[in-house]
């Protein structure tokens, strides 16, 4: 059984689309929150997380209408080219609203923004495991991840050449956002009409349910039919979801407080502390793809447990660096890989606890704990740094991350690995 590869990369561009978005989204509205409107730190801080309070709630409400939706387009398709358009259109008068320093126009807009990207985020990333068999899913994951990653390189590209400059005194800009909005917009459209164009999302669906009926055929029930979950499954079920809210409790912390900590603590430029930002995530774009190939031998926990430990042990050593040090690059990258192991298996695991017939609504639950702790984690982190200094960082971080160690080990369904083919060499084939 071997992946599609180019069938996935054609899958992947919804969630390619929804990265550039956000790129987008966390680097220019806080400058248009600031610089146009006139918003203080905290407040602009507040705006930038009502996506993820929203995502809370509506992540997994737009995931179960989709496992209830059927059309001729599929049941994932209609939601990606409805938010896609919408959230299209929404990015213009977002970009009006900035031009003309129409505050209510702004915040009516970019409400609807949001809502819009919510409508098809569950659905875009459910699309994956929809149309990959079980056992194939953390390789599949790992292409939509590095999808993921190439839509939001796109994004900083554009940023870089075309994001005009702003005073910062008097927030007035050498020009307006809008073409920067409209480039990003119409990369979203073209990639949603790719997909629609390339992917048979329903003769896909059938297919796979077809070869995954032959390969379970000592099932009792069909895999489209939803069950309930098994009292031990439901177990596993709850420790993962634990172990994904407390992983990105102590990598959310990190990212979010690290340019402050690089000038606080180890004293070194914004700058040069950005470009150890960018170590981390290019060694996790180039790390989706190997580590898919190795969890589909290994099997999904190991991995995970691997990533987990290997990004305590960064944490860990980072702490242990009180100013600047070559050596943090290399904790860096560490954390790079540690968090491609991680994001590459994680949703899989959870999934495949999953029936055919609710896929959306499990991906809607993964995000809710993700984005519930990109909530939490900023207020707690910024409570104990506001009492204890900047040093309690990376502790902060050692203490959630061991304590999802603890919870991933407990994890005992959601593992998947493809039977061995005969001939070892058949075991590395990836073609089509």
């Amino acid at each position: 059984m071997k992946l599609n590869y180019k069938r996935t990369f054609f899958v992947g561009l919804a969630f390619m689309s929804i990265c550039a978005f956000w790129q987008l989204y966390d680097y220019v509205v806080p400058y248009i929150l600031k610089y146009t409107f006139g918003l203080s730190e905290s407040v602009t801080g507040v705006v930038m997380a009502a996506d993820n309070v929203l995502a809370v709630f509506l992540l997994p409400l737009f995931g179960t209408l989709s496992d209830r939706t059927n059309t001729r387009l599929g049941k994932r398709t209609p939601f990606i080219l409805f938010g896609t358009f919408a959230a299209a259109a929404l990015m213009i008068v977002v970009s009006a609203a900035d031009w003309s320093r129409n505050f209510l126009l702004f915040c009516l807009s970019l409400a609807f923004l949001l809502i819009a990207m919510a409508t098809y985020r569950s659905p875009a990333v459910a699309l994956m495991p929809d149309l990959t068999p079980k056992p194939l899913r953390s390789a599949g994951n790992a292409v939509i991840n590095l999808m993921g990653a190439l839509g939001g390189i796109f994004t900083y590209l554009i940023i870089m050449f075309l994001l005009p400059s702003v005073d910062t005194e008097t927030g007035t800009k050498e020009a307006s956002y809008f073409t920067v909005f409209a480039i990003i917009a119409s990369f979203m459209v073209a990639a949603a009409l790719i997909l629609v164009l390339t992917v048979r999302e329903n003769k896909i669906a059938a297919e796979i349910r077809k070869e995954e009926e032959a390969n379970e055929a000592k099932e009792t029930e069909a895999p489209a039919e939803k069950r309930a979950l098994a009292p031990e499954v439901r177990r596993s079920l709850i420790f993962i979801l634990a172990s994904v809210a407390l992983w990105y409790i102590a990598y959310n912390a990190v990212s979010s407080v690290y340019s402050r900590y690089v000038l606080e603590v180890w004293g070194i430029s914004e700058g040069k502390g950005a470009s150890m930002m960018l170590v981390a995530t290019l060694v996790a774009t180039v790390s989706y793809i190997p580590i898919g190939a190795i969890s589909s031998r290994f099997g999904r926990k190991k991995v995970i447990l691997f990533g987990v430990a290997l990004m305590t042990a960064a944490y860990f050593v980072g702490f242990m660096l009180a100013a600047y040090s070559p050596v943090i690059y290399a904790i860096m990258g560490l954390i790079g890989i540690g968090w491609a192991a991680i994001n590459v298996n994680s949703y899989p695991m959870v999934v495949e606890m999953s029936s055919g017939a609710d896929v959306g609504r499990y991906t809607g639950i993964y995000y809710t704990f993700s984005m519930a702790a990109q909530i939490v984690t900023p207020i707690l982190s910024g409570v104990l740094i506001q009492l204890l200094g900047y040093r309690v960082l990376f502790p902060y971080a050692v203490v959630f991350s061991g304590l999802a160690l603890f919870t991933m080990w407990q994890v005992r369904h959601g593992d998947s690995r493809p039977a061995m083919e005969k001939s070892v060499l058949e075991n590395f084939d990836t073609d089509d």
